[in-house]
């Protein structure tokens, strides 16, 4: 979340850079004054944050954890520091980097961060560690279990089938797509759900709405190779387009600028699914393209990880993010609410009751278990 008007620390390690938040918001080097009813163990406690490649000002994944950390830190009234990554290469360093600032919880944004944040637990067993969106393993793959790392991970298939329902029933050419950054789980688990709610409207009103670019049987369908590469991703959306296509769901970041900015040059009508975050809100200039998102509620999860830890509740258990606790769901429709069926709305609302109480059951290999 840092922009270019927060002061940096250099701390003098490798590829480290360091904000102290409370600098951001006291002006000064004095630790601000704990909360009434913060004990002091927790006031003295120091939440950090490790980014992945795009930063904490990608007002997506990394910004969006990070705002969850620094207001578990304004409850505290204490500080936070973070590191962020410039690439790949870094991640070991930055983590480290955060170990050497006494940093009490350490939370490291994404999947790309799991080995690195595993070897920096097992170096380091007097530090907490929060993995965002992903599970720890071995060097075989294997999963296993971390005494000081909780995984914080979310059942975004859940809604993601909201967001697939939705799709099928806008849809005027019969045809829905999706496309992945990386078959990494976090992204697969989107393309599944959004896969069971396509064919659960198509049960529903006798349709068939198909789906292109995810296969769910098999578990393949097309990636980009990586969240920031938007040639690629202006060729994959080019493609769907091609076949009739009219609404997608990028599960790549910020890639989905780049479905939107074809559509713009196209002139197709084309409505986009975002992902993590409300997109309506990331770029105003593509808003009308924007149908909803499939929301990852990234701010609420770290906070509540961050003021457990904080208060002594720290444990390797995994935080799951499921509709019923709000931890994932859907975005407002923002500008398309209009060009909606009101019913329609209201059998998607149906739906997210009907999961909540187990009477629809949206399945996916890479779903989390608590």
């Amino acid at each position: 979340m840092r922009s270019s008007s927060q002061p940096a620390l250099a701390t003098g390690l490798t590829g480290v850079t360091v904000v102290a938040s409370s600098l951001l918001l006291a002006g000064c080097a004095a630790a601000p004054a704990a909360p009434a009813g913060a004990s002091s163990d927790a006031s003295n406690f120091t939440p950090c944050a490790v980014s992945d490649i795009t930063g904490f000002d990608d007002k997506d994944f990394n910004q969006l954890t990070y705002e969850g950390v620094q207001a578990a830190a304004d409850q505290l009234g204490t500080e936070t520091f973070t590191a962020d990554s410039a690439s790949e290469d870094q991640y070991a360093g930055n983590i480290q980097g955060l170990v050497e600032q006494d940093c009490d919880l350490i939370v490291t944004v994404g999947f790309a961060l799991a080995n690195a944040t595993r070897d920096a637990a097992e170096r380091s067993p007097d530090v907490d560690f929060a993995l965002i969106d992903s599970i720890v393993t071995d060097s075989e793959g294997a999963p296993i279990e971390v005494g000081n790392v909780k995984p914080v991970l979310f059942d975004t298939a859940q809604a993601a089938a909201l967001a697939g329902y939705l799709a099928a029933g806008v849809s005027k050419t019969g045809a829905v797509g999706t496309y992945g950054g990386m078959p990494f789980p976090s992204v697969t688990v989107f393309m599944d759900g959004f896969t069971d709610g396509v064919a659960h409207y198509n049960e529903v009103h006798s349709a068939d709405v198909k789906v292109l670019g995810w296969d769910k049987a098999a578990q393949n369908g097309l990636f980009v190779g990586g969240f920031d590469d938007q040639i690629k991703a202006r060729t994959l959306t080019s493609g769907l387009l091609d076949q009739g296509v009219d609404v997608i769901m990028p599960v790549a970041g910020r890639l989905f600028e780049a479905s939107a900015a074809v559509a713009d040059e196209q002139g197709a009508d084309l409505a986009i699914i975002g992902v993590n975050g409300d997109v309506y809100d990331a770029v105003p200039t593509y808003r009308s393209y924007c149908l909803t998102s499939v929301l990852k509620n990234l701010t609420t999860a770290a906070e509540e990880v961050t003021l457990a830890a904080a208060e002594g509740d720290f444990s390797s258990t995994p935080y799951v993010g499921t509709l019923e606790n709000d931890g994932v769901g859907i975005a407002p429709t923002h500008d398309w609410e209009s060009r909606i069926d009101p019913a329609l709305l209201d059998e998607v609302e149906d739906l997210r009751l009907q999961i909540i109480s187990g009477d629809f059951v949206v399945e996916s290999p890479s779903s989390p278990k608590a």
